[in-house]
């Protein structure tokens, strides 16, 4: 059981009606509080709930439709999000109650002056180095237009301007980081066929595939409901179109790809996991085409090319700079 959920257990009697939990974790916490729906926006996480508990959990970047009594919010890392899913669901609880769980490591403390516009908050419980917060929603805001939180920018690339729209909570929120302007750099001579942009974050790498191979196939693929609306409105606002996937991992993907193209992601919420990152390097061949390609940028600390050449072939590193690697590797042709 997550610790989270532990704390909110110790104070299972105030939650008692229909009670909407924001951002649970994949555990029995829905098993133990029967009148619970449950609200994700990681695909990995709404997967699992959804084979136990399916008419119970909702996946999406708006709270769902159901009327709910009160609300639990697990705090995300990203502050930005958290003032968009806090608003969100004091919009719905004018009167009502909205609580606030999180790790102390990830901030709960400073998160709880988030809660200040909407009531007077207080502490109900600290243990398992979590702390759960509760505001009684006196100022309930106007329901928060998701896209008006968007940040947009500009990218100056050989081939002309991007434009990049990126929502709250999404990798590199509002900027391009190092490790995908140097991918960028190292993205001529693909293959014609299906390209696919795992961990496609604010779609800046598949966009900006799509428009270099018009001919091809481009899918984007992210675990994060927020990344997913972003890649689409980083496509529209380019005039560009491509298939855009919610999935947990490289077993998401459709098979048969020409090149598997990434910056993969390695944090959830505030830990560190490579497990997605390792994973994509241990079964990428099971979603290449023979002849197909993988480059990929990683922090140059990290041992990827033994765990490559492995699974795929031959590493080779195109470019080390800035403290990350571009690599590349192809699956072998069959004989």
């Amino acid at each position: 059981m997550d610790p989270r959920s532990e704390v909110l257990l110790r104070q299972a009697e105030l939650f008692s009606g229909d009670l909407l939990l924001a951002g649970l974790p994949a555990d029995d916490l829905l098993g133990q509080l029967p009148g619970a729906i449950g609200w994700s926006w990681h695909a990995g996480t709404q997967q699992r709930l959804q084979a136990r508990f399916a008419e119970r959990c909702a996946f999406g970047i708006e709270p769902p439709a159901a009327s709910f009594d009160s609300a639990v919010l697990f705090l995300p890392k990203s502050r930005e999000l958290t003032d968009y899913l806090l608003s969100a669901l004091a919009a719905r609880l004018p009167g009502r109650l909205l609580y606030l769980v999180g790790e102390k490591r990830a901030g709960v403390e400073r998160a709880t002056k988030q809660l200040a516009p909407f009531g007077e908050a207080k502490k109900l419980d600290s243990a398992r180095h979590c702390q759960l917060w509760q505001v009684r929603v006196t100022n309930s805001p106007p329901a928060p237009e998701l896209q008006t939180l968007a940040q947009r920018f500009e990218l100056p690339l050989a081939d002309g301007p991007l434009q990049i729209v990126s929502l709250p909570g999404v990798f590199s929120h509002g900027r391009l980081d190092r490790g995908t302007a140097l991918l960028l750099e190292q993205l001529d001579g693909l293959p014609a066929g299906r390209l696919l942009d795992f961990g496609c974050g604010a779609g800046i790498i598949g966009t900006s595939l799509k428009r270099r191979y018009p001919d091809n196939e481009v899918v984007l693929l992210d675990v994060d409901a927020f990344a997913v609306e972003s890649s689409r409105m980083t496509l529209a606002a380019n005039g560009l179109q491509a298939q855009v996937i919610a999935g947990d991992g490289i077993d998401a993907a459709p098979q048969d790809c020409s090149a598997i193209i990434s910056n993969p992601p390695f944090h959830q919420g505030v830990h560190t996991h490579y497990e997605a990152s390792e994973t994509l390097l241990q079964r990428a061949a099971n979603h290449l085409r023979p002849g197909g390609e993988l480059r990929l940028v990683a922090n140059a600390f990290l041992k990827y090319p033994p765990l490559i050449e492995t699974h795929l072939g031959r590493c080779e590193t195109l470019v080390s700079a800035d403290g990350f690697r571009i690599y590349r590797a192809q699956r072998p042709l069959i004989r």
